[in-house]
């Protein structure tokens, strides 16, 4: 059994495996790691940005058919953002009661956040891996209107999807990518958490002016 930092590494190599082993199922795994990766708190852990980068080259290569990657891919994403949306709604008042470290303020402080700022966190938090998990199921212990939240939710699943998977499929036949995959997915997971390593310096500059 390969860990889990070995599969994400060699994305390149094991979804070939995939593709060679399980053929037209390789959509439906596709689907669940995305849908899952955006849809459990508990899943923050699988491939997204890297995994829709490399998954664009094999279509490239025509090894997957690139419109309906597009299609299942962008589905899964927003499927996954307004179920953990709604698991949040549904158990986050319910863990806020039950909990001492969780106080009722934190609750109302979250409610307002989303309110006012709600739209452009779920736009700007799915693109950072981890984060995206974590936003919708936030977003709905904070009571976001749903209909504001799906709106931003599609918005943002089908960008994010388009970006990494087309980035994939119009930059993977580029002789220097083929070759250095294992390198441009490393570059990709790294990369990803640009914005938040920013957001905690500026924070920690705020308070010590």
């Amino acid at each position: 059994m390969r860990n889990p930092i070995d599969i994400f590494i060699h994305l390149d190599k094991y979804l070939y495996i995939l593709i060679q082993q399980y053929g037209n199922l390789t959509y439906l795994i596709l689907f669940l790691v995305i849908f899952l990766e955006t849809g459990f708190v508990l899943t923050p852990f699988l491939p997204g940005d890297s995994l829709l980068f490399v998954v664009g080259t094999f279509a490239t290569a025509k090894l997957l058919n690139i419109t309906f990657l597009f299609v299942i891919l962008a589905a899964a994403a927003i499927l996954g953002d307004s179920v953990n949306f709604w698991v949040g709604k549904y158990f986050g008042e319910k863990v806020f009661a039950n909990s001492r470290f969780f106080k009722q303020e934190y609750l109302e402080k979250t409610k307002e956040f989303y309110q006012k700022h709600g739209g452009k966190t779920i736009i700007f938090a799915r693109f950072i891996p981890i984060i995206r998990t974590f936003a919708p199921f936030v977003a709905g212990i904070g009571k976001m209107n749903y209909p504001k939240f799906l709106i931003f939710n599609v918005a943002s699943g089908v960008s994010w999807v388009g970006l990494f998977l087309f980035g994939g499929y119009f930059f993977g036949s580029i002789s220097l990518v083929q070759e250095n995959l294992t390198l441009v997915t490393i570059v990709i997971i790294s990369t990803s958490f640009i914005p938040v390593i920013i957001e905690v310096i500026k924070r920690k500059r705020m308070k010590t002016n």
